[in-house]
Order: C-alpha cells, then structure tokens, then sequence
C-alpha cells in the first residue's frame, strides 16, 4: 500500500478522472483550456472577466462562479495568472473549499522565493503545489510546443503528466518548489535578450537603408539564427503586434530577473539594458501588444551620436609616447 506522500489525489477513482480546474482565462488561459478540452478532458474555468468565460464555454469548458466552486469540483487545478499577487489572492478566495489532496499547477511567471513560501504553506494542509511554469507563447501552447519547467513534489509533477503531453512537447521537474520559477527566468532572460537582439539588428538594417525582409531572411540562414527569428521575426517586420504574449508581461518577468540576480548578489547589465528598452515600449503604448512589438522602442531613443572612427594625429602620437 502506498504511503500518505505516495498518494496524490487526482481523482477519487485515481489520476485522471474528474473535471481539471483552470483559473485565468487570459491569452494563456485559453490556449491550456482549449487543449486541455480537446484531449477529451472536463475543463471547469473562471476568470474576473464575464467575457472571458464566454469564450470557455464557446469551446467546451464549464464557467465557474468562483475559485472556491473550482477547489470544490477539481483536484487538479491549474492557474495561469499576472503574478505571484494574484495568485495568492486567489488560493485565498478557495479558501477551506482547498482540501488536502488537492494539486495546484502554476503555470504562472511569479517570484521564485513567494513560490517557496506558497508551497510550504499549502503543504502544511495537505494540498501538493507545482510551480510549473510555461517556456512559450499562447501560440506555442495551441500547437502542443510549449515546455513545462516545475518545481514541487515528485508524486504530484508524476500525477499531472498526462495534463502536460496535452499541450507541451517537454516537461521537466526542476526540484522543490521554487525551481520552475527559477528556471523560467532564466529560460526568459536568454529568450527576451535574443528578442531584443533580432529588434536590434532588424533596426540597424532599417537605418542602414535594408529592406528589413531580406536583412530576416539572411539572419535566418547564418550563424546569427535563433529560433526567436521564426516566432517573432515576421511579426516585427510586418508591424503585426497582434498579442501572442503581451509586452507587459515580459517587462514584468524582467523586473523579477533583476530583483533575483540582486537577491543572489549579482548583477545582469545585458538584462538591465533590456529593462529600458521595455519601459520605452511600454510607455510609448505596447504594453498591451505583442512582446515582438519591442522593436519600437528603438523609436524612442535619443538621437544617435556620431562617432568619429578615425582616432587624430594627436591621440595616436600621445598613445606612442606611452609605448
């Protein structure tokens, strides 16, 4: 027979049965509940947004009046929500209705050490948390690519996998609860700075009098290729910034980035330079549209100073001297 920490509720009748709650029905929150619906499961979902739980029922799901209904019908319950305060305002709103047994899947980008603080406290009633954050776009996750990065307890990542092959190509169980956090900003980190450096290169080209479909196509086909060039190139030099992931989502995963590196007593001067150009993109309205929309914020910049290449007679005599 297997031991209290061995049983992980999924189910009175064991892992898979029963509705699967999902909390958030943002750009992400839809994209999990339309495929978690179509691998055949029961999805009952709720969002602060009437509108938003129109569109779960339009593709199959079951609106719930709250988050407490969700605790109370599901076993397993997945958040995808702003940030590690809406999170914790909504595990409060469950209330006593969040029974022992009871699995929460976070999938969203929070603080790593409240993610901690969040497992401990849950595990002190019997209820299993998984800070199993997402590595992709909503897009990503429609087409079954995304990857899962969590942290928690084994038995209950092993219970929920079946929920992961619905809509990830890879799901890894990074440690104790905090790990998938973790992991998740520095997956953003090096995605983010190879996304403002495709923008980057894309507005030199542009400065350079380029055309900016023949500067993509040679990125994509040298050593400079990154996959970032095939999700987000396109949309850049189209001006299309119809969200797929939204600008302000990522400035905020940035600030999380820095606020951990100054945590760990280190500094991250590529990420700090990256900050800036998301608070002009931001500022200049993009926060709402797609994180591809970064390349306006080289719009905004100061205007360029010249720079004279060619070092004086007198720079290279005093250099001389030295010698």
């Amino acid at each position: 027979m297997k031991s209290d920490s061995q049983r992980v509720a999924t189910g009175a009748d064991g892992p898979g049965t029963g509705p699967v709650g999902l909390i958030g029905l943002g750009l992400m929150g839809m994209a999990l509940a339309e495929r978690l619906h179509s691998g055949g499961l029961d999805v009952w979902g709720h969002d602060i947004d009437p509108s938003r739980e129109e569109l779960l029922a339009a593709s199959g799901g079951k609106p719930a009046s709250s988050a407490a209904d969700i605790a109370s019908a599901c076993h397993r319950i997945l958040l995808s929500l702003p940030d590690s305060d809406v999170v914790e305002a909504v595990l409060a709103d469950m209330g006593p209705s969040l029974v022992a047994g009871r699995i929460i899947i976070d999938t969203s980008t929070g603080d790593p050490e409240r993610a901690v603080a969040t497992g401990r406290r849950l595990a002190e009633r019997g209820v299993h948390y998984l800070d199993a954050t997402i590595s992709g776009s909503s897009r990503q996750v429609r087409e079954g690519q995304a990857v899962v990065l969590a942290g928690g307890p084994a038995a209950a990542f092993e219970q929920c996998q079946d929920l992961f092959r619905l809509f990830a190509s890879r799901w890894f169980h990074l440690g104790p609860c905090g790990s998938g956090s973790q992991m998740k900003l520095v997956s953003n980190l090096v995605l983010g700075l190879n996304r403002a450096a495709l923008a980057e290169g894309l507005w030199l080209g542009k400065a350079l009098g380029l055309d900016a479909q023949t500067v993509l196509t040679v990125l994509r086909e040298s050593m400079a290729y990154s996959r970032i060039m095939d999700t987000k190139g396109e949309k850049m030099v189209r001006g299309d910034f119809e969200p797929q992931a939204r600008l302000s989502q990522h400035h905020k995963d940035v600030c999380l980035m820095l606020q951990a590196a100054a945590g760990a007593g280190t500094e991250l001067p590529l990420t700090q330079a990256h900050a800036r150009l998301l608070e002009l993109a931001e500022s200049a309205g993009y926060g709402a549209q797609d994180n591809s929309a970064i390349i306006r914020a080289f719009e905004h910049l100061g205007p360029a100073r010249a720079v004279n290449l060619e070092r004086s007679d007198r720079e290279r005599r005093h250099d001389s001297n030295l010698d």
